[in-house]
């Protein structure tokens, strides 16, 4: 059976881009692969969080996957800090890794632009890292979304080095994949093509009722459709966008005609809108309640797949360690 790795990094509650763009793959995905999904508190570091931040937010995150349907007994779900043989292989990446292609990575100098005052050593290897959480398993599948195209090519870049170096064909090249033909993006409420925690244009699942309904009727539209059949603008498809994936096939029909014929009113549209969201994240919401208050049963769950993790990670370290020259 395929590997599959993916991480998120606890830096938050998980929201509807997250749900519909990652965690709804995981769930399709850990019935037909061999799944290890991680909650990457290693690489939060680069933001310098406060420790006891760090412990609520993995704890955070583990509800959140149980509660969204990642099964721990058809995936293996792990702390990425409970993995120690991650750290040995991110070094041997880091000595075959070169400063000129690291600060040429997107990812890296948007960062530096955000943060002139704090650009640290792991934001800079912050790929080599991620190479390291893929190739620790040998993974040969990686869901990710565009906005880490490049990191994924520097992890191919990673084993490709590796094995050129040794003369080897140890570690595969990690391939970008997504369940379906198509990645779902779920835009933000303010009218920008993505939702994101750092946009602050997120409805998080466990948002409450009232919260979900005061953001939504915040959500930007424009004055209207001047004539009939018009295209819709980004702000106006944005929230048409996200009622495909959380009202009836008639519910968006009826305001898409409304649109069409120059009759949408806005305000209706956005309190459907918010009853839709809240009707879909209502269930989930009460499992990451009941989740969240059973701290024995997450560091169970993290327990056990860090011990599944470790064994698959130690099995590959141990060949690299051969193929390098290190002996036990």
């Amino acid at each position: 059976m395929e590997k599959v790795v993916s991480g998120i990094r606890p830096t938050g509650n998980l929201h509807l881009g997250n749900y519909f763009g990652a965690v709804t793959s995981f769930v399709k995905m850990q019935e037909q692969f061999d799944c290890m999904f991680f909650i990457a508190d290693w690489h939060s570091l680069t933001t310098h969080p406060k420790p006891g931040d760090i412990t609520k937010s993995v704890d955070t995150i583990l509800a959140e996957y149980l509660a969204c349907g990642i099964d721990p007994s058809k995936a293996t779900i792990y702390v990425q800090s409970d993995v120690p043989q991650v750290l040995e292989l991110y070094l041997y990446l880091n000595m075959n890794a070169y400063l000129g292609e690291l600060e040429r990575v997107t990812t890296f100098k948007e960062k530096a632009r955000q943060q002139p005052d704090n650009v640290n050593a792991g934001l800079l290897t912050y790929p080599t890292l991620m190479a390291s959480d893929i190739l620790i398993h040998r993974a040969l599948k990686v869901p990710v979304g565009k906005d880490q195209e490049q990191n994924m090519e520097m992890a191919r870049k990673c084993a490709r080095r590796f094995n050129n170096i040794y003369g080897v064909e140890f570690f595969p090249e990690p391939q970008s994949f997504h369940f379906t033909a198509q990645a779902v993006k779920i835009p933000g409420l303010d009218g920008s093509g993505k939702m994101g925690k750092s946009q602050d244009n997120c409805v998080y699942l466990k948002d409450d009722e009232k919260t979900i309904r005061k953001k939504v009727m915040k959500a930007v539209t424009d004055c209207g459709p001047s004539q009939p059949n018009s295209p819709k603008p980004e702000v106006i498809q944005n929230l048409f966008d996200i009622m495909a994936v959380v009202s009836t096939p008639d519910t968006v029909e009826h305001f898409d005609t409304a649109w069409n014929d120059c009759s949408i009113r806005y305000g209706d549209m956005k309190k459907q809108l918010a009853e839709d969201i809240n009707a879909f994240c209502a269930p989930i919401r009460e499992k990451i309640t009941e989740y969240s208050s059973n701290t024995e049963l997450l560091h169970r769950v993290a327990r056990e797949g860090a011990e599944k993790a470790r064994i698959s990670a130690q099995a590959t370290l141990d060949e690299v360690r051969q193929i390098i020259g290190f002996h036990k």
